[in-house]
């Protein structure tokens, strides 16, 4: 079975192409190599090229379709010079973007900068590494958990070149042996997971020859949507790395239910593709490392570390199909010795720039550099373009803010973890601002507290605001014994009621009314030393506002106190002449409607006054 395999709209006119400066040269050997084993797919290509003219030759064009191009992460050329054992050590040579005149449509192209001209008959052997992002294409799109995930990938078996090519080959590697078709053309072949296409010869330019290959791949797609990382610098000591992960599953997306008795009885069958774990390889001496949600602290992560790297292994909260998202931060601290240091008068950080955890393709990539405050003289070098710009954190203690540089990549691979510098002027003095900044406030802080404690903030006594103080205290006093006095009248009452339900128990009248002439006494008591309170409150213009409901409260209480005594000798009557309790009720049950409605009122009151 062979897989239909097409590419964005590509119209060849070779035979109307005139480009004498590209017939210089040939490409007298190609081999090329697709290591599909992960969702980031890289092709290698060893190119021995060819200078056939009589002109001095400095670049090499560097062909990619741009449906390709799109999803094109990183593009590296390296010199590979000598034979054998002997060598040369690779050499990075520059690559660029370029537009040349009169090429065929929907291509982009790629200048590779020779290190020195490449005369006639001269030959140069060199590495290409081209690294790609999702281009590996789910097929079936949605799978169940107990299916397996498969995939499809399409390239050209020939390669695609400006240039003639005399002999190339092409290896595609694949990561299981199980292999659902591929497309077959002259010079095939298959062993174990590898296909094999070529050699084919004298290849004209821009020869295409469309593949494809429909394979197994239960690796999990792990796509970082957006990881932030922040660095900040103490130079107290300490490099406190922040990661901020937004995860989705890239792979084919799941359908159907999930059954977790499935996925843990049949590890391998049910779910084989879906992210397990994950293990970031964080630099040596990492300590304080904690990883978390939104919820809170996950629990289902191990730490491993030695002199040369810590290792930690993280589960997320739920096992992830594809399609599935998932958020968390990973933090951690840093001994400040190992990734700062000094050079010409400045201090420059050195640190990795991509994620720690392997073949994660990170969509955007975003890292901050937190800056001590006041650090001046910034700049920054990254051994790739980024995005830059620069931000203010306010931290503790901070006055003007500390810099922040920005680093933004798009279509970030583990390629992409190269080491970057940022270098800035920081006076020492600098790191006691903060020290003097907490003294000085301590300080100040007792200064007011000694001058607050033997310092006489009292308003004059003489000031009609202070006397209007006294006053209103003087009334707020009057007031709160008035308030007793009628609580305690109110308490007697109770006792008054309490004898009634004894009488009704015992029978014992005596009893009673002795109970009731101590009441009388305490009663009047208490009306005379309500007296010269009221008479203050009538004096006083600061009680102008409160005496009306006091006035009204002494006459409500004296009522309650008239209705009670009536209704005691009520009931006092009726035992001693011998009357039944019904009818001892139904003489007193005006009475006690009276009696409770008063008291309501006086409760009112007392409330109303008490709130002033």
């Amino acid at each position: 079975m062979k897989i239909g395999v097409r590419l964005d709209v590509l119209v060849f006119t070779i035979a109307l192409l005139s480009v004498p400066v590209l017939s210089d040269l040939i490409l007298s050997k190609v081999d090329r190599r697709i290591d599909l084993t992960s969702q980031i797919v890289r092709i290698t290509s060893t190119l021995k090229v060819e200078n056939a003219g009589n002109d001095l030759v400095s670049e090499v064009l560097l062909t990619i379709p741009d449906n390709q191009a799109k999803n094109l992460a990183y593009l590296t050329a390296t010199s590979n010079e000598g034979k054998g054992k002997v060598k040369a050590s690779a050499v990075s040579l520059p690559v660029e973007v370029v537009h040349p005149k009169g090429m065929p449509p929907a291509l982009t192209f790629y200048s590779v900068s020779l290190p020195k001209g490449l005369g006639k008959g001269e030959t140069f052997t060199l590495d290409v590494l081209a690294v790609f992002t999702h281009a590996l294409q789910p097929f079936p799109e949605e799978i169940t958990q107990a299916n397996i995930q498969l995939v499809v990938f399409s390239d050209t078996a020939h390669y695609l070149s400006p240039y003639t090519v005399k002999v190339q080959s092409l290896i595609v590697k694949l990561p299981e042996a199980r292999i659902e078709s591929y497309t077959k053309i002259e010079n095939t072949k298959i062993h174990g997971s590898e296909i094999k296409y070529g050699p084919y010869e004298n290849l004209p330019p821009f020869s295409y020859s469309p593949i494809g290959v429909h394979f197994e791949a239960n690796q999990p797609f792990v796509v970082a949507q957006e990881l932030v990382r922040e660095i900040e610098i103490s130079h107290w000591g300490n490099v406190q790395v922040t990661e901020h992960y937004n995860l989705v599953h890239g792979g084919a997306r799941s359908r159907g239910e999930f059954s977790r008795l499935d996925y843990q009885s049949r590890r391998y069958v049910g779910g084989a593709s879906a992210v397990r774990s994950l293990v970031a390889k964080l630099p040596p001496r990492a300590h304080s490392v904690y990883y978390r949600d939104e919820i809170g602290n996950i629990s289902t992560s191990n730490l491993w570390s030695d002199s040369k790297k810590t290792e930690l292994e993280i589960e997320p909260r739920y096992p992830m199909f594809g399609g599935w998202r998932t958020a968390f931060t990973i933090g951690y601290g840093l001994p400040l010795q190992d990734f700062l240091f000094q050079a010409e008068g400045r201090r420059y950080l050195d640190f990795s720039f991509g994620c720690p955890m392997n073949e994660v393709v990170i969509d955007t990539l975003i890292v901050k550099v937190v800056l001590p405050e006041g650090s001046t003289d910034i700049s920054v070098s990254v051994p790739f373009p980024v995005k830059q710009w620069q931000e203010t954190k306010f931290s503790h203690l901070d006055v003007i803010g500390r810099p922040v540089i920005v680093l933004e990549k798009t279509n970030a691979v583990p390629e992409h973890n190269q080491h970057f510098q940022v270098y800035y002027k920081f006076s020492s003095l600098s790191m006691l601002r903060e020290p003097l900044m907490l003294i000085s406030g301590f300080f100040l802080l007792f200064v007011a507290g000694i001058i607050y404690m033997h310092a006489d903030l009292a308003i004059s006594k003489s000031s009609p605001s202070y006397l209007a103080k006294l006053q209103w205290d003087e009334v707020l006093a009057v007031i709160q014994q008035f308030q007793n006095n009628i609580n305690r009248c109110l308490t007697i009452h109770d006792k008054l009621e309490a004898s009634l339900r004894d009488l009704s128990r015992t029978g014992d009248v005596q009893a009673c009314k002795a109970a009731r002439k101590s009441f009388d006494v305490l009663l009047k008591d208490l009306s005379k030393d309500l007296k010269p309170l009221l008479a203050f409150l009538q004096s006083s213009p600061q009680a102008s506002q409160i005496l009306p409901k006091v006035e009204e409260l002494v006459a409500k209480e004296k009522d309650l106190q008239e209705k009670l005594m009536a209704k005691h000798s009520t009931v006092v009557d009726g035992y001693e002449k011998k009357s039944g309790g019904r009818e001892i009720e139904n003489r007193i049950a005006l009475q006690q409607q009276k009696i409770t409605a008063l008291r309501q009122e006086v409760d009112d009151l007392l409330d109303f006054i008490d709130e002033i």
